[in-house]
């Protein structure tokens, strides 16, 4: 019995140690390309595809304040004061101005896809009764009229984890993005985004 004990200690002893020495062979230290003991340069992204347009480094802004378009508007639900819930609340996205005939916007669940739904308005009228947010973009294209063009998201939901987030990219009629980000509302709240066509 002492000998079949000792036979099996000394044949897993053996197979750790060349388990252990294989794994060493396989890890070997990755060799620098870098030459010249200058600090290394981290890869460059990939480039952007046609279709996803670099923003403009300085968009022209509408100075719009937010407070005047959400408080007292029956449009615009009312804030909810809860301590520590930031998104029980309208976001306004930005004003922008811009001499474009069309514009095309395109929006994602900006997390994991969750379910988030969404209604789409163009100057108070709907024209997306309900979006369901996955993880590919949607949208769709206006015709920008003379001044204000106002682009509400109102959140259906907010999914199986709240809130209701989503990416938003707003292009211009040459395909140049006039602005990109993203909004976290509450249910029954807007995202709010104004172009203001010259």
């Amino acid at each position: 019995m002492k000998k079949i004990l000792f036979l099996i200690i000394i044949i897993s002893v053996s197979m750790h140690g060349y388990a252990q020495d294989e794994l060493n062979n396989k890890n070997k230290p990755i060799q620098s390309k870098n030459l010249d003991n200058k600090e290394a340069i981290p890869p460059t992204e990939e480039a952007p595809k046609a279709d996803d347009p670099t923003i403009p480094k300085e968009p022209v802004t509408l100075k719009i304040n937010p407070d005047e378009l959400f408080n007292n508007n029956v449009l615009y639900k009312r804030e909810a004061n809860v301590p520590g819930i930031f998104y029980r609340r309208n976001e306004y996205l930005g004003g922008f101005v811009t001499k474009s005939i069309t514009s095309t916007i395109r929006y994602r669940d900006a997390a994991f896809v969750d379910g988030d739904k969404i209604k789409v308005y163009l100057n108070d009228k709907v024209i997306e009764p309900e979006v369901s947010l996955d993880g590919e973009f949607k949208g769709f294209k206006i015709t920008l009229v003379k001044g204000i063009n106002k682009i509400d998201f109102e959140a259906l939901n907010e999914g199986s984890a709240s809130p209701n987030t989503a990416e938003f990219q707003v292009y211009d009629d040459q395909g140049v993005a006039i602005e990109s980000s993203q909004w976290n509302v509450g249910k029954g709240y807007k995202a709010v985004i104004i172009l203001y066509k010259e």
